[in-house]
């Protein structure tokens, strides 16, 4: 392919598109060498699902301007963890000067680099070196001394130099920060950023993103997901903020006397902010003086070890003494569910037991009745999220002697409405109570696949139809999955909906879970949207709307 001497505004597109497949790619490899802040080992996922938020907002931008704009507002309202908000910062700040362009030659992106860099510093209240900040820097100081050569700059000579520059600063990171060099690894985010570099490079002059080093989990990040080494500061709290610029300093002070791992990045009133802290509610009232923070996102880090410990796990059955050592509780629930997504979704909710099963394979009285007797609680209620698994749940009661009520849940989404009400320490008459009460304000559905033609509900299905089903029946087939679910919503939306939930199944096409998303954005503007990785089978859509 010809060198290119510029960027179109469809070669910045594609090139972001190419660091969002590059992330993907080595995202397990950033992940292992994650120990710095926290060894949590999710670097390269956060950087990963901060571009697929980039990517999403990229899918209708065609001009300079308007993939910038993408770039710009899908890294700030996608970003994920530490890692996620400096990269969304480095994105903002590399093309802020490019949307009057044209296109984008050697010395826009030369400037561009100066931006992001000096973008990621100050979003980061306490910069520390030997980490993506470091080798930003060293990318934009090494294209910033090719200056006197400016009338002979190519766009290819500048990328390889800042390329091996960010490769050199990545090596270099372990003398800078004794948390890498004890643990024998580089920066993992430092290493991340590389991927734009190289992603810029292959649109350019074709030279190849480079392929994932094999690379062993540190003894630090080991022990951090077995639990054993986890951080004095327990809790990651993360919002948008809705807030003008003076406002801020007074709120970075407040988040500066009580945590850690500060970044807060945006501007023109709107600013995405991240910390670890042991003061959930001093970091969230900071942000109610300052303004109006939106989009809560409260992580227990301990929590979250235990739930990456149980996808980790999932294929292996505990047993009985690892049930035992559960802490005891006055209502104890268990649900019915298959899929990874899923069963981590229900256990952060506060589920003792899943039990396998669903459409496809119904579990059980038996099944059912064995995980009641392993709750570490007199009084179990039962999610069964499948009609034709309610009245097998209802046998449990009278076979158990402990206290059984059975919630007549007919999917997986009204089974997570159900248990934002559920309270481990109040009786079950209670909690049976408000959960029903919670039921009653969802709506759901989920899309399947006919096996034959047939009619259903009224409604004519040809084999090999996408269904859209509702809790009374068949709503309608369509010829795609995302067909399917935008019938769903036009039925189960109405004026009074504020949250849509989409669990996505594990054979979803891509492609057809970013349409759905960009559907719901744009025919429901003032809803609230939530995808989640259910993983089940069969169903590659489940869908409620509260």
């Amino acid at each position: 392919m010809p060198t290119l001497t510029c960027l179109s505004a469809a070669d910045l597109r594609q090139a972001v598109l190419r660091f969002r497949d590059a992330l993907r790619a080595h995202q397990e490899e950033l992940n292992r060498l994650n120990v710095y802040p926290v060894p949590d080992g999710d670097t390269g996922t956060n950087m990963a699902l901060t571009l697929e938020s980039v990517s999403a907002e990229l899918q209708t931008a065609e001009s300079m301007d308007e993939v910038c704009h993408a770039v710009s507002r899908g890294s700030l309202m996608g970003a994920r963890g530490n890692s996620g908000v400096i990269t969304s910062q480095i994105l903002r700040g590399l093309v802020e000067g490019f949307r009057s362009l044209e296109s984008v030659g050697a010395t826009d992106l030369r400037a561009g680099l100066r931006r992001g860099t000096d973008a990621a510093y100050e979003a980061v209240m306490r910069p520390v070196e030997g980490t993506i900040l470091t080798v930003v820097r060293s990318a934009a100081e090494a294209v910033e001394a090719l200056e006197a050569l400016e009338g002979e700059l190519t766009l290819d000579a500048l990328l390889e130099r800042a390329y091996d520059a960010a490769c050199a600063a990545v090596e270099l990171t372990p003398t800078l920060l004794p948390a890498l060099r004890d643990a024998g690894v580089v920066d993992a985010g430092g290493k991340g950023f590389t991927l734009l570099l190289a992603a810029l490079r292959e649109v350019v002059s074709g030279r190849a993103i480079p392929e994932p080093d094999t690379v062993a989990a540190p003894a630090v990040v080991t022990a951090h997901l077995a639990g054993d080494d986890l951080s004095s500061l327990r809790y990651e709290v993360m919002y948008l903020l809705e807030a003008p610029a003076d406002s801020m300093p007074a709120f970075r002070n407040t988040w500066g006397a009580i945590g850690d791992s500060i970044v807060v990045v945006g501007g023109d009133g709107l600013w995405n902010c991240h910390i670890h802290t042991n003061d959930i509610g001093g970091a969230v009232e900071a942000g109610i003086d300052a303004g109006r923070p939106r989009k809560i996102r409260i992580t227990d880090l301990i929590e979250q070890v235990e739930e990456e410990r149980w996808v980790r796990e999932a294929d292996v059955i505990a047993d009985l003494d690892e049930f035992a050592s559960q802490e005891t509780v006055t209502t104890a629930v268990v649900a019915v569910g298959v899929g990874e997504g899923i069963r981590r979704l229900l256990t952060s909710l506060g589920v003792q037991q899943v039990v396998a099963g669903g459409q496809s394979m119904n579990p059980s009285t038996a099944q059912i009745l064995e995980a009641v007797e392993l709750c570490r609680a007199e009084s179990v209620i039962v999610l069964p999220n499948n009609k034709n698994i309610v009245a097998v749940a209802k046998q449990v009661d009278v076979l158990s002697e402990k206290q059984v009520a059975v919630i007549a849940t007919h999917s997986v989404p009204e089974a997570l409405a159900a248990l934002v009400e559920y309270d481990p320490n109040a009786a079950i008459a209670v909690n049976a109570t408000s959960m029903q009460d919670a039921l009653s304000r969802v709506r759901t559905g989920e899309v399947t696949q006919a096996v034959r033609t047939a009619s259903v509900d009224g409604t004519e299905v040809r084999e090999g139809d996408w269904i859209a089903l509702a809790r009374d029946g068949v709503i309608g087939a369509a010829g795609s999955p995302a067909d399917a679910v935008y019938k769903l919503l036009d039925v189960l939306v109405d004026d009074d909906s504020e949250i849509v939930t989409v669990l996505v199944g594990c054979d979803a096409p891509a492609k057809d879970t970013e349409r759905i998303r960009e559907h719901i954005e744009y025919t429901f503007p003032n809803l609230e949207v939530e995808f989640h990785d259910g993983g089940q089978p069969l169903y590659p859509y489940l869908v409620g709307v509260e």
